[in-house]
């Protein structure tokens, strides 16, 4: 699996302007660092969606909350529900460069921010070919935090999926993912193809998001 140089440009607020061969060098040398000390690791399971009673996630006690997941999955009557990450080396290691090399701590969290998504696109490209042999289409991945989908439901993903068993996990008490590059998501399974809607609108930092002033996106 490789790192797209041009995402990594992209969370590190490149716009084109000047870039010296040290800088680029780093760059580089960070991505292959990510590249190297990643133990990617993913898992998801398919439940079934009943809507009798609220989004309950058959055979467990989840209920989907928040105008928006619902909105996400209204046309599903099953959902994927994941979690990848990068394993915690990457933590570490960002940790430890953030006291000596600030500036090479920043490279290396958007190599790692990059690399994630990149696994989620691969989790997401596995979860759609299912869907396919079952004629079905697949929504957008969404996760929590996105619009009013609070993120303190990440404890009980991790719970349903027995994800600190399964992929090593865990969440605090704020509900930050450990390791910190980690990604939980749903994906619904659907008859229709995937709605083109603007996705900046349900993110919870439209008003303040960096990437949207500069007129990109943030990946989401």
């Amino acid at each position: 699996m490789c790192i797209d140089k041009k995402e990594v440009l992209r969370y590190l607020g490149y716009k084109n302007q000047h870039m010296d061969e040290k800088l680029n060098n780093l760059i580089d040398e960070c991505m292959a660092e990510i590249k190297s000390i990643s133990k990617p690791k993913y898992v998801y399971d398919i439940f079934s969606i009943n809507k009798d009673n609220g989004f309950t996630l058959e055979n467990t006690n989840f209920i989907l909350e928040g105008k928006n997941i619902k909105d996400h999955l209204k046309n599903s009557t099953k959902c994927a529900v994941m979690v990848a990450t990068l394993g915690s080396m990457v933590d570490s290691k960002i940790k430890y460069y953030e006291k000596i090399s600030l500036t090479r701590a920043l490279i290396l969290d958007a190599c790692a921010t990059t690399y994630i998504e990149h696994i989620c696109d691969g989790v997401e490209d596995e979860i759609k070919e299912i869907a396919r042999k079952e004629g079905k289409n697949i929504t957008f991945r969404y996760s929590p935090g996105y619009g009013d989908f609070s993120i303190k439901v990440q404890s009980k993903i991790l719970n349903i999926l027995d994800a600190n068993k399964r992929v090593g996990v865990t969440s605090t008490e704020s509900s930050i993912l450990i390791p910190r590059k980690s990604v939980t998501a749903f994906i619904g399974f659907q008859i229709e193809e995937k709605e083109k809607i603007n996705k900046c609108l349900s993110c919870n930092k439209y008003k303040s998001c960096s990437f949207r002033k500069g007129e990109i996106s943030c990946g989401y």
